[in-house]
């Protein structure tokens, strides 16, 4: 007799059905995220973005998931931050998303392209207005003498946007992750969780349950 998984209770007094059942992972991704965001108590589209140097030396770093659909996983940030000038080099890149109180992650990599500029402003000019001062103020990554010259950059740049729209700077963008895999992982007593992988096909997806 087959054995299923009855997953936590969900915000909305659902029991999930066994998600090693899905055909394909962006329905399941999509649910998953709504329960997260119902449930963790911040951030729930927080990410660990992970990407390389020129020397293949890994660096991880925490963004937030600004879009979600069959195309990948977007996320925004200055073109010439580390994280930029690393994906610039080399466009891969790998993040993991987890959830602590519904004790789940969400693994993915793939290869990285940027969002058009249509794209990126219009996601730009959704954002606080003072979030779009700080990006103009902000050299992402490069050193900073002093909180209080950041500061002053900022106050610099609000005189200069004192009046109508903040427009989005010329080096930030959006970045999108096109997953060739994405893994779901759930916890389980005795550390005999569950673990299933979708790979990209040509043609669609395949899945793969695996040992936890």
């Amino acid at each position: 007799m087959r054995e299923t998984t009855t997953q936590d209770e969900s915000a909305d007094g659902l029991k999930s059905r066994d998600f090693t059942d899905a055909a394909e992972p962006w329905e399941l991704f999509r649910g998953w995220m709504a329960e997260a965001t119902a449930s963790e108590p911040n951030d729930p589209t927080a990410m660990a973005l992970a990407t390389v140097d020129a020397d293949g030396l890994p660096n991880v770093r925490m963004v937030l998931l600004k879009g979600a659909d069959e195309d990948g996983f977007v996320f925004y940030t200055n073109r010439d931050s580390n994280k930029g000038c690393e994906l610039a080099a080399n466009p891969k890149a790998a993040l993991v998303f987890h959830w602590k109180s519904l004790r789940r992650q969400v693994r993915a990599r793939g290869v990285v392209t940027a969002v058009s500029d249509a794209e990126a402003d219009a996601y730009f000019a959704s954002r606080p207005r003072d979030s779009r001062i700080g990006a103009w103020a902000s050299q992402q990554s490069r050193p900073l003498e002093s909180r209080f010259a950041f500061e002053k950059a900022i106050a610099v740049h609000a005189a200069r946007y004192a009046l109508g729209e903040v427009p989005r700077p010329p080096y930030w963008t959006g970045y999108r992750i096109c997953p060739v895999s994405i893994e779901f992982w759930h916890d389980r007593p005795f550390r005999l969780h569950d673990r299933v992988v979708f790979t990209k096909a040509e043609g669609g997806w395949t899945k793969a349950r695996l040992y936890p």
